[in-house]
C-alpha cells in the first residue's frame, strides 16, 4: 500500500476498531433484565393487532416524495437571501427562473393528480 492511502487505512482500522470494541463492550457489560413488557414490540404505546407487513398504497410515498423535492429545492432560497444585495439584478433574474421551474413541475404534478386523495 502507498504512504499516500496509509492515514486512509489507519482511519478505516480505528473506526472498525471502535464499532466493534463499543458493540462487544455493551453485550458484556450491558444488563440484561427481560421481562415481558420489555419484550412487547413497542409503536406509539398502542399494542399491533395487524401484521406489520400490511401494504400500504403507492400515494403515501408519492406524497412524501414530493414532499421532499419541494422542501429541499426551498432550501436554495436561504443562500440566495443572504447574497442578494451582492447579485443584484442577475441575482433576481435567477431566482425568478428557478422559482418557473419548481412552479412547473409544481403544475405537472398537480395535474397528474399526484395531490389527489382516493
Amino acid at each position: 500500500m502507498p504512504a499516500q492511502y496509509l492515514p486512509i487505512g489507519l482511519l478505516f482500522v480505528l473506526a472498525l476498531g471502535f464499532g466493534l470494541t463499543v458493540l462487544i463492550a455493551s453485550t458484556v457489560i450491558g444488563p440484561r433484565r427481560p421481562n415481558p413488557a420489555k419484550l412487547v414490540a413497542y409503536e406509539s404505546g398502542i399494542r399491533p393487532i395487524t401484521s406489520a407487513r400490511q401494504r400500504f398504497p403507492v400515494h403515501f410515498y408519492l406524497i412524501a416524495m414530493l414532499f421532499i423535492v419541494f422542501d429541499i429545492e426551498v432550501v436554495f432560497f436561504y443562500p440566495w437571501a443572504a447574497t442578494f444585495r451582492l447579485l443584484h439584478w442577475f441575482g433576481l433574474v435567477e431566482m425568478l427562473i428557478f422559482m418557473a421551474v419548481l412552479l412547473a413541475g409544481y403544475v405537472y404534478v398537480w395535474r397528474k393528480g399526484a395531490f389527489r386523495w382516493q
